[in-house]
């Protein structure tokens, strides 16, 4: 019997693979025995993450320019999975939001996942692959003063459940809807809106989850790992929580 879950001759383009996630990702592919692609805006980062990894390449690219994206997706010969992980998050409700705000995560958050994706999609077809999307528990339920990610993410998951309607025999495609991970991403939030009471709001982040804690980017790696394997074969247009209880309470 083979050992499961494995990712072997197989090649992964992750987006936003330089970090958090996306990084975790990255590493866990790549023991799976994958070659990991890593796109991101930071050079350094990615470069010396594949650097680290057997078989791995960086390609240096905005998620939310179109013509970047087909340069990026146009040096790529054979495509086996896609991780769309790129993303960036806003603290406000909607009478603090403006409208540049919100376009600005819905470039990112929903337009490059797009852009990405359907740069990607012949490649993806023709391999018959899995997609993945990294979505959140904000795109399930409301968090308060989170109007503008909320919006995205629920993008993100409506767009994933279509992609499924539409191509069904031809690749799969799931969403991973995490809580609240213990990521640069998270610290960036302490630092930029909290930076006077980080321990109390760091604090506030663990118990809004049942399980008492942060999650860990590898744990959301595994999932990853498990959707795009063989073993998730009869998984399709589905939207994941890994929140620690989050949702469920």
């Amino acid at each position: 019997m083979k050992s499961p879950f494995r990712l072997d001759n197989r090649i992964a383009l992750i987006t936003g693979g330089s970090s958090g996630i996306g990084e975790a990702t990255a590493r866990a592919f790549s023991t799976a025995g994958a070659s990991v692609i890593i796109l991101s805006i930071d050079r350094p980062r990615a470069e010396a993450i594949a650097a680290e990894l057997p078989g791995a390449s960086a390609i240096v690219c905005d998620v939310t320019d179109e013509t970047a994206v087909a340069a990026a997706i146009g040096q790529i010969k054979h495509l086996d999975i896609l991780v769309n992980s790129a993303g960036i998050g806003l603290v406000g409700s909607i009478e603090e939001t403006s409208l540049d705000d919100l376009e600005r995560l819905f470039r990112v958050n929903v337009n490059g996942t797009f852009l990405v994706t359907k740069a990607a999609l012949p490649l993806i077809k023709a391999s018959h692959g899995s997609i993945i999307n990294i979505g959140s528990v904000a795109g399930q339920i409301g968090v308060k003063r989170r109007f503008a990610y909320c919006a995205t993410k629920g993008a993100v998951i409506a767009l994933t459940k279509q992609l499924a309607v539409d191509y069904p025999t031809e690749f799969r495609v799931n969403c991973i809807c995490p809580g609240t991970i213990d990521t640069p991403f998270v610290e960036g939030f302490l630092d930029k809106y909290h930076s006077h009471e980080k321990a109390k709001v760091r604090e506030d982040l663990r118990q809004r989850q049942p399980i008492g804690r942060l999650g860990r980017p590898e744990e959301v790696a595994s999932l990853a790992v498990y959707l795009a394997s063989d073993e998730s074969g009869f998984m399709n247009g589905a939207a994941l929580p890994i929140d620690g209880g989050w949702t469920a309470a």
